[in-house]
């Protein structure tokens, strides 16, 4: 029950950051957007660690190294073409 919250709770989080981010209330750089993606990712992976499935732990593990990347190594946001 307590693992199933955690999970749930991962989820609240990365919807949370996504949501404002794409409501232009958040960047995509600021140390809450990327904490509430890398903390709500790995409670995820705790849930997945007592129901595991592997394409959801993929993609867990995948938003966290990308966070993680993004995090290390910002990059300036180019124009299009």
């Amino acid at each position: 029950m307590i693992v199933e919250a955690l999970g749930v709770a991962g989820v609240a989080m990365v919807l949370t950051g996504y949501f404002l981010l794409v409501s232009g209330r958040l960047g995509d750089r600021t140390p809450l957007y990327l904490g509430l993606n890398i903390l709500g990712s790995a409670l995820i992976l705790v849930s997945l660690a007592r129901h595991f499935n592997l394409a959801a732990t993929v993609m867990q593990g995948a938003w966290i190294a990308i966070t993680v990347y993004g995090a290390l190594f910002p990059h300036e946001r180019r124009g299009p073409g």
